[in-house]
């Protein structure tokens, strides 16, 4: 039992379960899930045929652009999924501020788009699926199943603009910041060279100092020369 526990315990510990289970990840999955079982099941049953002609025709009110509209979002929708998920796997590595602020407003952007396209994607499928006066036996379950994860498609792009937008709010990155900290460690350094650089030409020594007097005599005045003079008289 101790080493299950132990074992569960070293599971949970690790980086790629630490990651499966991060919010942002799970939604980019079931978005990515999502995406697929639209295309998939459009391109399986999507297309039928009546009894009376070979030609397929689109489960959708007979309507191809309606199929094709789902399996192209669905496709590409897809690949940005897991195209991102590699970046936020590998988001440890990015150093520069840079390229991170640009793939953040990459995937801002992309999720805006994708939250729209599928809200759209849902209202013309949907309306579709009403309007059809033809159904198909296989394709039934294809059109729903199609029609509900553009819905459920939605709230996962729109929860993944709002992370998206707390990355760049939260940690944007600051060059100016950077070049004031670079600034303040050069005057540092310069400040500290020039103080032992300068030699200290104001030293003092003592009369009764074993040293002897000071090492730089003071210079004899003219004042001092003509008071040597009378005395002498």
């Amino acid at each position: 039992m101790r080493r299950v526990r132990s074992s569960l315990q070293e599971l949970s510990e690790n980086n790629v379960v630490q990651f499966l289970k991060k919010p942002q990840t799970i939604a980019r999955i079931l978005a990515g899930l999502f995406s697929l079982i639209i295309f998939a099941s459009l391109v399986t049953d999507g297309y039928q045929n009546l009894t009376a002609s070979s030609q397929l025709r689109c489960v959708l009110n007979d309507n191809g652009v309606a199929c094709g509209y789902a399996i192209t979002a669905g496709i590409l929708a897809f690949l940005q999924s897991f195209l991102f998920l590699a970046f936020d796997a590998y988001d440890s590595i990015i150093i520069s501020h840079k390229v991170k602020s640009v793939i953040l407003s990459v995937d801002l952007t992309f999720s805006i788009i994708w939250s729209c396209i599928w809200f759209v994607g849902f209202c013309f499928l949907a309306n579709q699926w009403n309007r059809s006066t033809h159904h198909y036996l296989l394709g039934s379950s294809s059109a729903r199943a199609s029609i509900a994860f553009a819905f459920f498609s939605v709230p996962c792009w729109v929860y993944l603009g709002y992370q998206a937008l707390w990355g760049l709010w939260a940690e944007p990155p600051i060059p100016y910041k950077q070049s004031l900290d670079e600034g303040a460690v050069a005057l540092t350094t310069l400040s500290s060279v020039t103080t032992t650089s300068i030699p200290n030409s104001m030293d003092y020594h003592s009369p009764t100092d074993g040293s002897g007097a000071s090492s730089t005599p003071f210079p004899q005045t003219p004042i001092g020369n003509r008071l040597t003079f009378m005395n002498d008289n």
